[in-house]
């Protein structure tokens, strides 16, 4: 019986591991802990244990900026993409400084959407939010002085009507953002140029 209950346990493992990897090669960026463990609905100690191993193993590295993944079990480079499907778009007004509009924006929570991180896309950095109902992401992009709301194509699928309204809460969001702010611009130029917000990290990682 014991022996059933490692046997389990490693399976369970190695679940988790590869959820991980997945997520981090999906997203393509540093995701903080508590990014990942909303994402992946993991219990923070067996998420710990499965980002130490998969570190020792060469496929992802940490940094303070949270984890990203770097190669797969031969130790190569491993690069998945995903296609984005834009749901909405709003000119910035002039003069707007697009990065303190995305520090206004990262790290927090809105409505149903959970910050996942920062990660890589086709024009540079997005935000990313995961949605309460962990059937995908809402991300939130400036190119160009337009913002830019997306969802995966992946996410939308046969659910597109609540990808589309989650879609559409964080540009409610995002739009009061836009309004001119003097207090704490500054903070959050600095915060959005650092990548991640320090209270996101995980104090044993």
């Amino acid at each position: 019986m014991t022996a059933d209950r490692e046997e389990l346990a490693v399976e369970r493992s190695e679940r988790l591991d590869e959820r991980v990897l997945s997520t981090l090669l999906g997203l393509q960026g540093r995701i903080a802990f508590n990014g990942l463990r909303r994402v992946l609905q993991a219990h923070p100690e067996s998420l710990s244990r499965s980002l130490r191993r998969l570190e020792r193993e060469g496929r992802i590295e940490r940094s303070t900026d949270g984890y990203r993944a770097i190669g797969g079990r031969s130790g190569r480079p491993t690069k998945e993409s995903f296609d984005l499907h834009s749901i909405a778009a709003v000119d910035l007004p002039p003069g707007t400084v697009a990065a303190s509009v995305l520090g206004r924006l990262s790290g927090r929570w809105f409505g149903s959407l959970r910050w996942v991180g920062i990660v890589g896309g086709p024009k540079g950095r997005l935000l990313a939010w995961a949605r309460r109902d962990g059937a995908g992401y809402v991300l939130l992009g400036i190119d160009r002085d337009v913002l830019r709301v997306y969802v995966r194509d992946e996410d939308s699928g046969d659910d597109e009507g609540e990808a589309e309204d989650s879609a559409y809460e964080l540009l409610t969001h995002a739009v009061g953002a836009l309004r001119p702010s003097s207090h704490g611009s500054g903070d959050s130029v600095s915060f959005f140029a650092s990548g991640e917000a320090s209270s996101d990290t995980h104090p044993d990682n």
